[in-house]
């Protein structure tokens, strides 16, 4: 029986090939959460009719691929632990992953890959980008998913992507911060338990005290009056 044309078939003759490039990124103007675009290009070196590709792209930060001032190793010890130690403590970051569907082209096309951000310091990635003081990010693109093409009959068929598809990134700490600041400026965030957070409610509200910061600010002259 002749396969639905809608199926894709077992592959026959050359497998399409991709080829994947970062070549830019800008915070995403309108978007639920501080999201960052950065535009890939993805080139079909094979020659293929791509009809769609299910994307899958997992992105580390590459933090031996640059240089630190005292202020940052200082900030960066909680990760990487003291200084002197670096040589074997010093590694890839993990950062995220995130998924995204890539509609038809043909030899290339450019999408924008959209990356969202979070400010919580609990999470590895964060933490390590908010230590920096400026300069650039270094990244790592590692890509997987499916391809769906033309074979050589004009028929859909469907590949892998191996992991072995990367490309490499260089951040500006710029555009983290203008996309950070564009939904949180002049504000950081801290994951508090509920018993903490009770405790510093109770001391704001019988204090008196009119805003958060004024009521950090209050404990942390407390503490300094202690020394």
């Amino acid at each position: 029986m002749e396969a639905h044309p809608a199926i894709p078939r077992p592959v026959t003759g050359p497998v399409a090939d991709l080829d994947f490039r970062v070549e830019g990124a800008a915070p995403v103007e309108f978007a639920a959460v501080p999201t960052i675009g950065f535009a890939l290009r993805i080139v079909s070196r094979s020659g293929h009719e791509i009809r769609s590709v299910m994307l899958d792209a997992q992105i580390q930060i590459a933090a031996r691929r640059r240089s630190y001032e005292d202020a940052e190793e200082d900030r960066l010890v909680d990760l990487f632990g003291d200084r002197s130690r670096w040589s074997s403590t010093l590694r890839t970051v993990p950062w995220l992953r995130t998924t995204q569907v890539v509609p038809a082209f043909s030899e290339e096309t450019t999408v924008e890959l959209r990356v969202p951000c979070t400010y919580d310091f609990e999470v590895t990635g964060a933490k390590y980008i908010q230590a920096l003081d400026g300069g650039e990010v270094p990244l790592e693109f590692l890509f997987t998913g499916s391809v769906f093409y033309a074979g050589e009959d004009g028929r859909l068929q469907t590949a892998r992507i191996s992991w072995e598809r990367e490309a490499d990134f260089r951040l500006r700490m710029a555009v983290w911060r203008a996309t950070i600041d564009r939904y949180f400026p002049n504000s950081a965030w801290v994951r508090l338990s509920r018993d903490a957070f009770e405790e510093l409610f109770a001391y704001r509200a019988a204090n008196a005290i009119p805003s958060w910061d004024q009521t950090i600010d209050s404990l942390l002259e407390r503490k300094r009056g202690e020394r």
